[in-house]
């Protein structure tokens, strides 16, 4: 099809700085983060900024006065030509453009493209042809993402689910022939990877409503000191020694209104990463923000003397699949805990503690819910 009549590209590359430049749109194009083409009633192209440039690496002199489908000859996945396929001109006067989708370049680069029908009335001919292009590259970084947290979850339900499949297939076929000892080990084995199964799962479905902003938080009083208390017992009670943890509270604390389930959620979360990752005592401090935090509520600090985060890496501590070492575990749960503690209103914050180590501090603000304030 041929998109456009003949028309000097001498006179459309004028008209994108005069009749439609920065006066005409409001806003330089070169100034858009994303590609702009804009093609005239005739079908030649008028506007081509910087960003379209860069996508489609042709020159601004060459695309402008060109009929569109020259200056970008786009092909959809199945090898047809677009405006070929779209007749945006001679098509439906009823049309409004095109959505978002992907289309190859020559040399079979991907573009996302969208396109704008502009009519002076509903259904009369195109006075304008908008074209928006975006590269690829942050689409694919998500579906990178996807595919990563898909391999890892995949890799961390195959562990547990063969422990229990095996265990209960034994005893199944052999409950004769063990003794009551061996019998509950391979139950608590497999209760115990049942667990863990169950924790992964609760993972990702926090993931799962932090990304879409649907994650609840049901506000009611809670006792930070006493949360505390209760997690440091439950390591001492699967075998951590008393005197790895050092608890500093300071009395005077503001009312905190939050969800405890979640709060348990985030302390147990820090302090498993202090005694797995970490070395030495470990420091929970519970104290009222302090003025150089620039808020009023509750901080809480867990440190401990490991061998710390480096420099470079505390950017990324709360970012998806980040490991401190190789000793186990997925990589989501710190991104997990500062879903939480954002979505409590709050701040949360890395750095080195005295001792060297690692030291995790977030604050919740002051608040109550709605039908209290």
């Amino acid at each position: 099809m041929a998109v456009g009549t003949s028309r000097p590209a001498e006179t459309h590359g004028a008209l994108l700085c005069q009749s439609d430049g920065p006066d005409a749109l409001g806003i330089d194009p070169d100034d858009l983060p994303d590609g702009l083409v804009v093609a005239d009633e005739t079908g030649r192209v008028i506007c081509f900024n910087n960003a379209a440039v860069r996508i489609t690496t042709v020159s601004k002199p060459d695309a402008l006065g060109l009929p569109l489908d020259r200056a970008l000859p786009l092909e959809d996945l199945k090898g047809r030509r677009w405006w070929t396929l779209t007749d945006p001109y001679g098509g439906l006067a009823t049309r409004v453009g095109q959505p978002e989708r992907n289309l190859l370049l020559p040399g079979g680069r991907e573009v996302l493209v969208s396109a704008r029908y502009v009519r002076e009335c509903p259904t009369g001919p195109i006075r304008r042809l908008v074209i928006s292009l975006r590269g690829t590259e942050a689409r694919r970084r998500t579906e990178r993402s996807h595919a990563e947290l898909i391999a890892t979850v995949a890799h961390e339900l195959r562990s547990p689910l063969t422990s229990v499949k095996g265990f209960t297939a034994t005893l199944l076929a052999k409950w004769e022939r063990f003794t009551d000892d061996q019998k509950r080990l391979m139950l608590e084995t497999v209760d115990a990877d049942a667990n863990r199964v169950t924790r992964l799962i609760a993972e990702l479905l926090d993931i799962s409503r932090i990304d879409s902003g649907r994650l609840e938080v049901r506000r009611q009083p809670v006792d930070v000191a006493a949360a505390v208390g209760r997690h440091i017992q439950a390591h001492i009670a699967s075998g951590q020694s008393p005197d790895r943890f050092l608890v500093r509270i300071q009395r005077q604390l503001p009312d905190l209104w939050a969800d405890p389930d979640k709060i348990d959620q985030v302390l147990g979360n820090l302090l498993e990463n202090a005694v797995r990752h970490g070395e030495g005592t470990v420091t929970i401090e519970v104290a009222p923000a302090s003025a150089k935090d620039d808020e009023k509520g509750t901080a809480v600090t867990v440190s401990d003397e490991g061998p710390g985060i480096p420099e470079e890496s505390m950017g990324r501590v709360f970012t998806r699949f980040w490991r401190g070492s190789k000793r186990g575990g997925t990589g989501l749960g710190l991104y997990i805990v500062k879903g939480i503690v954002e979505a409590h209103g709050g701040t949360i914050t890395v750095g080195r503690g005295p001792g060297g180590g690692a030291e995790f501090r977030f604050i919740l603000p002051v608040g109550a819910p709605a039908y209290l304030a």
